[in-house]
């Protein structure tokens, strides 16, 4: 079975992954770029190369300008599979891809892992509810169809996706019929150190302060410092309770969006095992890399938002920052070249990253999201609570890993994509323990469920030297 080889593979067609792939291939390379969905563009820029002049009004120049990355990629020697899933990468970066319910594999002398981040997981009565969903799965709908949700909507969180979405679905037609956010009062005071170093990317801010005068003009009921949240509902979300500054609220609500922020997506790299710090600003899990984006094992590079969140601009420069630093190792370019080449990223990506300290402080999720009720379900899919988890802990259990052995959470079909952060926070708290000492769940192959047929089929392929796009 021939396997073919590239100089370097790119998993993600985000701004990281198109950039890096881009950028390898102007140098060269030999470069195969993969992501699960049909066409280039991650999630910040989904469906951006069809989408109608309507919606692009709608979500602005900030989605727009994907196409930009995305004509890049149309132009370049970079080849493109799009609906595949790498569900395995082996030692010798042989990456086992499904595509069209068929399996093959690639080898990759160098791998480039761009898989940018998910949404931060809000345990919290009544989510798990029908009418209850993350705030970004509306800009998707958004995106991929212009579907605009009907009834009244009302969004709880914090964070600047949460404003925007906001900000969109007004601008769209959507009946907006709360504003609920959860982050403290103490992070403003927190957060105003950090001030004097944003005013660096004052677009940035003044972005912001264009979502804010919009909604507020828009008369859209705006409650802060929320707590004690509840979706409620029987069959399915009715509305949402909250408290703000002492005095309780409800909201009626045909449509919840939650929202705390987004996490770097670390399947991936844990399947590697790739070594990982916790990022105690950010509350997640940071893939550890160097100034060239290469991590704890030879040719594996991590670019974008799957190191740590900082926006998808700076995905793009670290994307090619990577590329770069991975054709100097494949031996493509000098490291005086790749220094002269990487200097405009590494400026432009200095300045992206003046907000960050800014926004993380503002926005940093509140203590009880990390700390949930006993009686809130943490593991959707097994059903567990935290009071469980809690349980498990005075029970002797130390980790995620022995909480999975013993009570199944994680082991549902999202294999602790969403509960895992979560299970690590209590778990630190009922143990006394820093994350860093809890750790994650260990990741194992298939990393997405996929059928028998295709996994037999990676066995019996007598040519796959010619995968299709």
């Amino acid at each position: 079975m021939t396997v073919p080889f590239y100089d370097i593979a790119v998993i993600g067609a985000g701004p990281a992954g198109i950039s890096a792939a881009t950028t390898a291939a102007d140098l060269g390379l030999k470069v195969l770029l993969l992501d699960e969905q049909a066409q280039a563009g991650g999630q910040i820029y989904r469906n951006v190369a069809n989408a109608s002049q309507a919606v692009m009004g709608i979500l602005g120049s900030a989605y727009s300008y994907g196409r930009v990355l995305t004509s890049r990629l149309a132009v370049s020697n970079v080849e493109c599979l799009f609906g595949a899933l790498v569900w395995d990468v082996d030692e010798a970066l042989t990456l086992a891809v499904q595509q069209a319910g068929r399996s093959f594999k690639v080898r990759a002398g160098h791998l480039i892992i761009a898989t940018g981040a998910v949404e931060r997981a809000s345990p919290m009565p009544g989510w798990t509810l029908p009418g209850v969903m993350n705030a970004g799965a509306a800009q998707i709908a958004m995106k991929s169809s212009a579907a605009i949700p009907s009834g009244k909507v009302v969004l709880a969180g914090g964070g600047p996706l949460l404003l925007l979405v906001a900000s969109q679905l007004q601008k769209a037609g959507a009946n907006v019929a709360g504003l609920v956010e959860t982050s403290p009062g103490g992070n403003r005071w927190q957060a105003a150190r950090h001030l004097p170093a944003a005013l660096g990317a004052w677009d940035y801010l003044a972005k912001g302060a264009s979502m804010v005068r919009h909604l507020r003009k828009a008369r859209v009921p705006w409650f802060k410092e929320a707590t004690e949240l509840r979706a409620e509902g029987v069959e399915r979300a009715t509305a949402l309770a909250f408290t703000s500054k002492g005095r309780g609220h409800r909201l009626e609500a045909d449509l919840v969006l939650v929202h705390h922020g987004v996490v770097p997506n670390t399947q991936l790299t844990r399947l590697l095992r790739l070594e990982h710090d916790w990022n105690p600003v950010q509350l997640a899990w940071s893939v550890r890399t160097d100034p060239w984006g290469a991590t704890s094992r030879a040719g594996v590079s991590v670019a974008g938002d799957g190191v740590a969140i900082a926006g998808a601009l700076a995905a793009e420069h670290a994307g090619a920052i990577a590329a770069l630093g991975a054709a100097q190792v494949r031996g493509f370019v000098s490291v005086a070249e790749r220094d002269q080449r990487a200097r405009p990223h590494q400026q432009a990506l200095a300045r992206e990253l003046l907000v960050r300290p800014l926004l993380d402080t503002l926005y940093r999720p509140p203590s009880w999201l990390q700390q949930p009720a006993d009686d809130t379900l943490v593991c959707r899919c097994e059903e567990v609570s935290a009071g469980r988890i809690r349980e498990m802990a005075q029970l002797g259990c130390h980790g995620p890993n022995q909480m999975k052995f013993m009570s199944r959470c994680g082991m549902g079909p999202c294999q602790g994509r969403v509960c895992g952060l979560a299970v690590t926070q209590i778990l630190a708290d009922a143990l006394g323990k820093p994350p860093q000492e809890i750790g994650a769940y260990r990741i194992r192959t298939p990393l997405k469920p996929i059928p028998l047929a295709s996994l037999a089929n990676i066995a019996t392929a007598e040519d796959v030297s010619t995968p299709q796009p």
